[in-house]
């Protein structure tokens, strides 16, 4: 099982990044953020990021539907917003509650949403033409998040009222509240086998909950800071988390314990999200970045675990700290780790650590106990080569078209109608040349949109300093 790496980062939000999602077919992310945008990031191919404006205040949440084809969004404009997330940015909008909308979601077959609010309601609509549909109205404070479970039967809220509470959504009665003592959850989800619940809390710790027995399953202490977001993992076995402490956390929910602290965000991680296939995840902070990393978990090891998290898992753990590379390390083991390497992204000037905690070797007979050194890839080539790819790439552009030329005029198909090698090898050739240009345009594309920032922040002291010296004379 090797360590998660960062594959990339974006910025082009002006303000805290408040939530992430992967489209199902993982070519694009949307992100919404405090600075009222939403922005659609396209992976596959690498293309110039969207910005969606419609919103007039910060947006608290953003979700793709199930098909990919709509994102909606959740504002403090007390609007829900459906945008089709392609270049026109077309979107339909409704006023959705009374007061902040905090969160949104759909259903697993993508006909109905779900928003809870400010004005402490849950309210359910039809995606076509966003038909009212009925109204949850048992909580008696702000309702900071409301999913469907994975079969669309129930639904789970979470609110300021220190409740935790599960819905039935065709008689649409509350089945039943889970007590909250020392803070409120900011955040919850379903486990996949639409069993299970887990909650991010304001007390720094993260429950998980069976839906059926009502009983806690697993607590853990693994955060200095306020929880603020969690997503499982596709196979059930993991759950990730964000918080203000400025880290990412991965948690095995077979074995019950920490497995990795992921550093990167400068200030608070304000919301995390596995794909759907869970080969990759995405995170988004208060430093306005959106980081993507590739899991590279080996799910054979837990085959057997049938995706549920483990009784028992519940009593508190032992916790020590060690100093790794400069970063503050928890352990959640008697076995201490060495010393592990720095996961640094030439991209940007902050290193970024992937901490292996809890990596121990793993047999089914149980009778093997060992710790390992976690290895960390880097990615620091791509920005330091972008002036070299940029000054070649007319030059390389050009030899390539003259030697295609030069080629389909010389070479004839061989006897057996496949390719002559000659030529083979040069469409070969031009195809690299082409993945270059491409890679040039998107770092000319991020570079474009850095310099787009700065430009309004001067236009914006500009307009002040004119103000100020008109309201002097």
């Amino acid at each position: 099982m090797a360590d998660p790496t960062l594959q990339r980062h974006f910025k082009g939000h002006r303000d805290t990044v408040t939530s992430v999602d992967f489209n199902c077919n993982l070519k694009q992310i949307a992100t919404g953020s405090m600075d009222s945008c939403l922005m659609i990031w396209n992976m596959k191919p690498q293309m110039r990021a969207y910005r969606f404006v419609g919103h007039t205040d910060a947006i608290t949440s953003a979700q793709f539907s199930p098909s990919g084809h709509l994102v909606a969004s959740a504002s403090r404009d007390k609007t829900v917003r459906l945008w089709v997330p392609s270049v026109k940015g077309e979107s339909t909008v409704f006023r959705a509650h009374t007061a902040t909308v905090r969160s949104v979601n759909f259903s697993c077959d993508g006909q109905t949403l779900v928003t809870s609010s400010d004005d402490k309601t849950i309210k359910v609509w039809t995606v076509h033409r966003q038909k009212f549909l009925f109204t949850l109205n048992q909580h008696i404070n702000w309702v900071r998040c409301a999913r469907f479970s994975p079969d669309g039967r129930v639904i789970v809220s979470s609110s300021d009222d220190k409740t935790v509470k599960l819905w039935d959504k065709n008689s649409r009665e509350c089945i039943h509240t889970f007590y909250e003592h020392t803070g409120y959850a900011t955040a919850v989800d379903f486990h996949p086998s639409g069993t299970c619940i887990a909650a991010a809390c304001t007390d720094n710790t993260v429950k998980v909950w069976d839906i059926r027995s009502h009983k806690l399953l697993q607590h853990y202490q693994v955060h200095s800071g306020v929880v603020n977001s969690l997503s499982f993992h596709a196979s059930g076995n993991f759950l990730i988390t964000a918080s203000n402490d400025s880290t990412l956390k991965i948690l095995d929910l077979v074995e019950g314990k920490l497995l990795y602290t992921l550093h990167g965000h400068q200030g608070s991680a304000t919301c995390v999200a596995f794909s759907r296939t869970g080969e990759l995840f995405a995170s988004g902070g208060s430093d306005e970045q959106v980081m993507v990393w590739k899991t590279n978990f080996d799910c054979i090891e837990y085959e057997d675990a049938a995706g549920r998290p483990q009784h028992g898992s519940n009593s508190s753990l032992q916790e020590a700290a060690v100093s790794t590379s400069g970063a503050t390390v928890q352990l959640h083991h008697r076995q201490s780790l060495e010393p592990e390497d720095d996961l640094c992204n030439g991209q940007q000037d902050s290193q970024i650590r992937a901490s292996s905690c809890a990596a121990q070797a793993r047999s089914r007979s149980g009778s093997r106990s060992g710790s390992r050194t976690s290895q960390s890839q880097t990615s620091a080539q791509q920005q330091s080569q972008a002036p070299q790819q940029q000054s070649q790439a007319p030059r390389q552009q050009s030899q390539a078209q003259q030697q295609s030329q030069a080629q389909q005029q010389s070479q004839a198909p061989s006897s057996d109608g496949g390719l002559s090698p000659a030529l083979a090898s040069t469409l070969e050739h031009i195809v690299g040349q082409l993945d270059v240009l491409t890679q040039t345009v998107s770092i000319l594309e991020q570079r474009l949109t850095l310099t787009e920032d700065k430009l309004k922040e001067c236009m914006e002291q500009q307009m002040k300093m004119g103000l100020h010296l008109q309201s002097r004379d």
